[in-house]
């Protein structure tokens, strides 16, 4: 199977095409820089004749940075997707899509279960969801695959606070799940490779890390780590963001564990590492753009 990989600067990519390069599939990437300004009608020239199945990895999970480019945010998450949709559906293609935990208002009392609707309440969410919908009409052969909050995320968050020596508000109000991108991309290597036999398993699938927590116990447990400065005060507050935050975005996973047998890892074992990649990374949030404070 020829498996196109499309991806930005952001590690996902790159951590995901150094696992699918171990496998026997044949893999290609596709670089795209600037996913908000991409050039829809480049998509012949970009995808190859042979590809099989479109791995699309520009992993949006930050809904501030929708928020404060919401066309770009337009482009990114709904327009891309779909021009590669249509591209897929007409040469036989699949493709993998992700989504995040943002197309939920938070209102629910328990965790989403993949079949509920959507009722996002910031512009990521939103296209994220429109995306979705347009996605089930237009191409059947598809995965949709929704992730929690993304764990760099708010490792940058507790990075910018200490260097610029301030408080970090995190609101203990709002429940969830993060992901690390090591995890995520052994979840879709796994999705790829049961593909790859043929299994006929297209729809909506949720992942997110073991265990769910509030963003403001979460900010404590990055704040303990080693390699970040002792001395971070974090508080339990709603910052400017937080009206962006769901109350509730934790994601029932047993679908993808009961169809591809795909566990949750726990996101504390990835927390040493996502630090160590983000500095690597020179401090890039996962979707190459700053998780602002």
């Amino acid at each position: 199977m020829h498996v196109l990989v499309v991806h930005d600067y952001g590690p996902l990519g790159k951590v995901l095409l150094e696992r699918l390069r171990a496998t026997h599939l044949h893999v290609s990437p596709l670089l795209v820089s600037d996913p908000s300004n991409a050039d829809l009608d480049a998509l012949e020239n970009w995808i190859p004749e042979d590809t099989d199945l479109i791995v699309n990895a520009l992993w949006m999970a930050d809904p501030e940075v929708a928020e404060k480019d919401p066309e770009g945010a337009h482009m990114a998450a709904f327009s891309l997707p779909l021009a590669m949709a249509e591209f897929a559906r007409d040469r036989g293609m699949a493709l993998l899509q992700l989504s995040s935990c943002y197309v939920f208002d938070g209102r629910k009392q328990s965790g989403y279960i993949t079949s509920n609707p959507g009722q996002p309440v910031n512009e990521l969410g939103n296209w994220q969801w429109e995306c979705e919908q347009a996605l089930r009409t237009l191409l059947p052969r598809h995965i949709i695959l929704r992730t929690g909050w993304s764990l760099a995320r708010f490792i940058r968050k507790v990075q910018a606070s200490t260097a610029a020596g301030e408080v970090l508000s995190l609101p203990g109000r709002c429940r969830g799940q993060p992901v690390a991108v090591r995890d995520l991309a052994r979840v879709i290597e796994a999705v790829v490779l049961q593909l790859d036999c043929g299994a006929e398993v297209w729809g909506t699938y949720q992942y997110a890390g073991a265990e769910e927590i509030n963003l403001y116990e979460l900010g404590l447990a990055i704040a303990g780590l080693p390699g970040i400065p002792e001395g971070i005060r974090v508080v339990d507050e709603v910052p400017e963001w937080g009206h962006l935050e769901p109350v509730n975005t934790t994601l029932i996973c047993t679908k993808i564990r009961n169809t591809f047998g795909i566990k949750q890892m726990p996101w504390r074992s990835g927390l040493v590492d996502e630090l160590a990649m983000l500095k690597k990374n020179n401090g890039r949030e996962v979707e190459s753009e700053p998780a602002g404070s």
